[in-house]
């Protein structure tokens, strides 16, 4: 059955602190069924004077709402970065989120709430996919809301006398409104988890090192989490460029003066990985656009934050896939085979020291061949350092660590993205076949989404946490098991981090 728009379902109101909204039942296996209330806006439409201000929290309403179809995204076109389906609608009400729960009305059922914060880069990505809007964790008690925020430049670039991190001001009052809200869709205030892969796995773990956002929420899943932490140098570099190739005064004004389409496509064209050297730069220094450190709302790093016990005592999960980006290089490998590994991955920048210990330390991959080393080098810098990293800065603080190691038929290596479907156990839904093949193994996602319920309902998943001794690491695979130090091989590259 779809998670996506009301067509013939039976439709169900209730009542919220802003009004009454009309959703519809998607019948589930056995008699049950569960209720989603899609496209509620939680801020008002940013555009005219709002479109670079921080986000204005929608007021009450007269009538009933009718809450049956995805609302407008931030998301214009499909950039094609994702290898999930998350359509674009157009429309200006794109500060939205997505319900699905199984006690619409029972204020008293007090039930678990998991809020999603989608990828795509900090510029893709959208709130409407099916994936993310599936039965498959309020089916067994959870309710789900998954939300949007501004993209791109809009939502984080960095404009002269105007408020940074828009974006991530529109998580926080997405948040706010769960946390006054979510009571009359059966869910508890106190009993949310943030969760998030890609760029979603990187603000959930912005959000646990931001002071600000202290009480929103009490427990965080990060799946494949890429931290921008963008210096405010970095980003008012990326702000003149951006001025300067679109023609306009580097300010609200000038930017502004500039079609949203527009701004978009320049956007993208400045932050091209394909341009020379800029792969190597992008792992070097990190994303362009994302979360910055503006010295106001994100006064530091998020590493430095947790270093100093910001979040300690709230349960975090951290987990990647063993080979996020391996597909990048997958059709170049026919070429790539003729060329030594050691050299190609000086492409990608780091200490020659470094790299010289790493290609020690993951032997076994040198003999897939140059383009799964390209692979699993960029997906150790781009995403199981920091993890690594992060990890033992938790150590024996609620911590959970874990790989996603099974292996897409389709790429060969378990790639970004794969840990998805599984994670939410949709594994029969649109696109999953051309990622993960025609027969996925159920039994892994009925193993990885009930740990995923276990954590979102009691604060741990099932298996030890994460020690400074044992660096206990949950290996989701074919055979899923429990290893001590599971990221023993990115070791190496973690020496050019200093930590």
């Amino acid at each position: 059955m779809s998670a996506g728009n009301s067509t013939e379902h039976n439709t169900r109101t209730i009542d919220t602190p802003l009004g009454s909204l009309r959703g519809f039942e998607i019948p589930l296996t056995q008699g049950q069924s569960v209720t989603a209330f899609r496209g509620i806006p939680f801020a008002q439409p940013p555009v005219g004077e709002l479109r670079f201000a921080a986000p204005e929290p929608v007021g009450p309403w007269e009538g009933t709402r009718d809450a049956l179809a995805f609302g407008p995204t931030p998301q214009r076109g499909d950039p094609g970065v994702t290898l999930i389906p998350e359509p674009s609608i157009a429309g200006e009400a794109t500060l939205n989120l997505n319900v699905t729960t199984p006690a619409a009305g029972d204020t008293q059922a007090k039930l678990p709430v998991l809020v999603w914060i989608h990828g795509g880069g900090f510029f893709a990505g959208s709130p409407a996919s099916p994936w993310y809007n599936s039965p498959g964790f309020p089916r067994d008690g959870v309710i789900t809301v998954v939300i949007s925020y501004r993209l791109g430049f809009d939502g984080f670039g960095h404009i002269p006398g105007v408020q940074d991190n828009r974006g991530v001001r529109d998580w926080l009052c997405a948040l706010e409104w769960v946390r006054d809200n979510i009571a009359a869709f059966g869910g508890d205030p106190h009993r949310v988890t943030i969760a998030g892969q890609s760029a979603g796995g990187g603000a959930v773990l912005t959000l646990l090192g931001m002071p600000a956002a202290a009480g929103l929420f009490h427990g965080v899943i990060s799946l494949s989490g890429a931290l921008a932490d963008v210096p405010l140098p970095r980003a008012q570099e990326f702000t003149q460029k951006l001025a300067q190739e679109l023609g306009v005064s580097a300010d609200r004004a000038g930017f502004a003066s500039v079609p949203e389409e527009k701004l978009i496509e320049m956007q993208q064209k400045s932050t091209n990985l394909m341009a020379k050297g800029a792969l190597a730069k992008m792992l070097d220094e990190g994303l362009a656009l994302g979360p910055v450190i503006d010295g106001a709302l994100i006064t530091q790093s998020t590493t430095t934050s947790l270093q100093q016990g910001v979040g300690e005592n709230i349960p975090l999960w951290l987990s990647a896939a063993d080979d996020e980006f391996a597909m990048a290089f997958t059709k170049a490998a026919k070429y790539l085979r003729f060329l030594p590994a050691s050299a190609m991955i000086t492409k990608m920048g780091g200490s020659k020291a470094a790299r010289k210990a790493w290609m020690i330390d993951n032997a076994e991959t040198k003999n897939l061949g140059t383009a799964a080393v390209m692979g699993r080098f960029f997906t150790d810098r781009m995403f199981r350092v920091a993890l690594s990293e992060l990890a033992d800065v938790r150590a024996g603080s609620n911590t959970w660590v874990s790989r996603f190691a099974w292996r897409s038929p389709v790429f060969g290596a378990a790639v970004h993205c794969l840990d998805v479907p599984f994670f939410f156990d949709c594994l029969d839904s649109i696109k999953v076949e051309p990622l993960a093949g025609p027969t996925p193994p159920q039994e892994l996602a009925d193993t990885l989404n009930a740990e995923a319920l276990a954590f979102i309902k009691t604060g741990a998943p099932g298996w030890g946490s994460y020690e400074s001794e044992t660096k206990n690491t949950r290996v989701f695979d074919s055979f899923t098991r429990t290893v001590k130090d599971g990221y023993a091989s990115v070791r190496a590259l973690r020496k050019d981090s200093g930590l």
